[in-house]
């Protein structure tokens, strides 16, 4: 591990991964040997969402009676949580596994703390995200945005994987209640997995990669040429609204899920 006040390196092998606390724990780089997965720029890599995922509706969400209203830095819509937009503060940082941190604060109304821990091994990557209440509950959702590059340097890559539903996008680009039969893509879309995320992304002749967490929920978002989004969350979108999971002083929100690689 080697660190700086800007970023976090963490080694395993011949895999190398990055991480910059101070622009929302994003993972700035993850390579395989010389093959940069991870789509380059200070707003991709593979980010935190947290308090949420995806869009709220008007910015807007309800925490019992009480109507909150969140920044719309994706207009009409609140998109993808604060975390993103925050320094974090470096817990634990050890050669292959490192811990991050920060406190939950305005425009977010409850105070609470968030924790990211990664582990990199040489054909893994696990991620775990937490969020604790500091008094009273409140719902929240917690996931990964990651923006893998389209094409390695061959052929673009494919996705597999199998969704019981999609949630039906409506023109606003959220949710509309209704479940459908899975369409094909491209997709900016929900799914819903019952017995967790499963999906491969092959990169022919160069290396496979399967993203999976025990969470029911991925979105996936393969509408832009440079790469493929592949995005397990807690709860789908608008879902502090229409699935809202509490975060209680008993019982925190965690998530984790998984990267594994093999090379072709």
């Amino acid at each position: 591990m080697t660190s700086s006040e800007q970023s976090v390196r963490l080694t395993a092998g011949d895999v190398e991964l990055t991480v910059r606390p101070d622009n929302g724990c994003r993972i700035e780089s993850l390579r395989i040997g010389e093959t940069e997965l991870l789509r380059q720029g200070g707003k991709y890599g593979c980010f935190p969402m947290v308090p949420w995922c995806g869009r709220i509706e008007n910015g807007r969400f309800l925490d019992g009676a009480v109507s909150h209203q969140m920044p719309l830095n994706s207009p009409p819509h609140a998109i993808h949580g604060t975390g993103r937009d925050t320094a974090w503060r470096v817990a634990v940082a050890d050669k292959a596994e490192a811990a991050f941190t920060y406190e939950l604060a305005e425009p977010w109304p409850h105070p609470g703390r968030v924790t990211q821990t990664l582990r990199l091994t040489e054909d893994a990557l696990t991620l775990q995200l937490g969020v604790e209440t500091y008094g009273d509950s409140f719902p929240a959702q917690a996931g990964w945005h990651p923006w893998f590059n389209r094409n390695l340097g061959g052929d673009d890559v494919t996705l597999d994987f199998a969704p019981e539903w999609q949630e039906e996008r409506g023109e606003d680009h959220l949710p509309t209640g209704r479940r459908i039969e899975p369409t094909p893509g491209p997709w900016d879309d929900c799914f819903g997995m019952p017995d967790g995320v499963d999906v491969t992304l092959t990169w022919p002749g160069q290396l496979e990669l399967k993203v999976t967490s025990r969470s029911p929920w991925v979105v996936v978002y393969d509408e832009q040429r440079e790469a493929v989004c592949v995005e397990p969350q807690s709860g789908p979108p608008n879902g502090l609204n229409t699935a809202p999971r509490l975060v209680t002083p008993i019982e925190p929100l965690e998530i984790a899920a998984t990267l594994a690689w093999r090379r072709l």
